[in-house]
């Protein structure tokens, strides 16, 4: 894990270890003896993955005075370093601030090569079960950059359905899943995102103002699930509930949608109470130590 103390950050060992001598990064999990004996040296690799692997245990975003020190770089060579690395989509660079964050172009390739870490795989049979209970259009997203991105959907049978494509994105404020996940944001973290995206308004029930978006978050904390009333869209209404990693913080949400005149407001704490249950299971699955508190929790509410 990173320290931050100032503006001094440091590398965990067992990441990345920095060989002075050779000048690459050695992965500590390979014994150094069959590293430092192999001809296969790319040095602009090593580093590449050594500030991937500085950003990734980052609880924030990095500036490149942090990053120097930690690669045992000049900052010349950070910042060619981190040029490249925001052209192919691994770094995402805030425009504001100047800070460093992981890109989605590694969610992207990490998903095709091992089906989203084993996230999207994992969450597949909830989804369909949560669909053939209910008939509707499942949904499963995470959060990037402020925004819902859809990783995975089991649509509904149905002629009227929610008309959403796996790898488009969508409004926070105004979606089920985009409520649940920024629920689980500090407040700070949540004003950044409405003052980079703004309120706008999509249909006459949308949130517009930062002051109603936060009273709904509260509201969504302590129910344990969030809807969407026809704000993105005039007659459909959606529930979302977030699903937690192994730490307890956000991993991604899921989502049942479908018309107003199906997913009735009486019906709605019926599919809330299995929606939750599903994200809940999928959250102990994930490695999630409260888990089992949550669903005691919901029951009783």
């Amino acid at each position: 894990m990173i320290d931050w103390r100032g503006s001094n950050v440091r590398c965990k060992p067992s990441n990345f270890i920095l060989d002075k001598q050779k000048q690459f990064h050695n992965m500590a999990r390979v014994p150094q003896s069959k590293t430092m004996d192999s001809p296969y040296k790319v040095q602009v690799l090593d580093r590449a993955l050594a500030a991937l692997a500085i950003l990734a245990n980052s609880s924030s975003d990095c500036s490149l005075a942090e990053l120097c020190p930690a690669l045992d770089l000049k900052k010349s060579t950070v910042h060619r370093l981190m040029m490249v690395l925001e052209q192919h989509r691994l770094v995402v660079k805030n425009p504001e601030t100047g800070r460093y964050r992981l890109g989605l172009r590694l969610y992207e390739l990490g998903s095709r090569a091992i089906d989203g870490l084993d996230l999207r795989g994992r969450a597949r049979p909830y989804l369909d079960r949560l669909q053939d209970e209910f008939g509707e259009t499942v949904f499963f997203c995470i959060l990037d950059e402020g925004q819902v991105f859809y990783v995975e959907k089991v649509e509904s049978q149905r002629s009227v359905r929610t008309a959403c494509t796996v790898g488009s994105r969508a409004p926070a404020y105004c979606t089920a899943v985009g409520k649940a996940m920024l629920a689980e944001l500090p407040d700070t973290e949540v004003t950044k995102i409405v003052r980079r995206w703004g309120l706008k308004a999509v249909t006459a029930k949308t949130i517009t103002t930062a002051s109603a978006l936060k009273a709904e978050l509260r509201a969504v904390r302590a129910r344990g699930y969030a809807i969407d009333d026809e704000e993105k869209e005039e007659g459909l209404r959606c529930i979302g509930a977030a699903v937690r990693s192994h730490n307890g913080k956000l991993a991604a949400a899921m989502s049942i949608s479908g018309p107003a005149f199906r997913i009735t407001k009486e019906r709605v704490p019926e599919i809330a109470r299995v929606l939750t249950e599903a994200a809940g299971k999928l959250s102990a699955e994930l490695g999630y130590q409260g888990a089992q508190a949550d669903l005691v929790q919901s029951a009783a509410n």
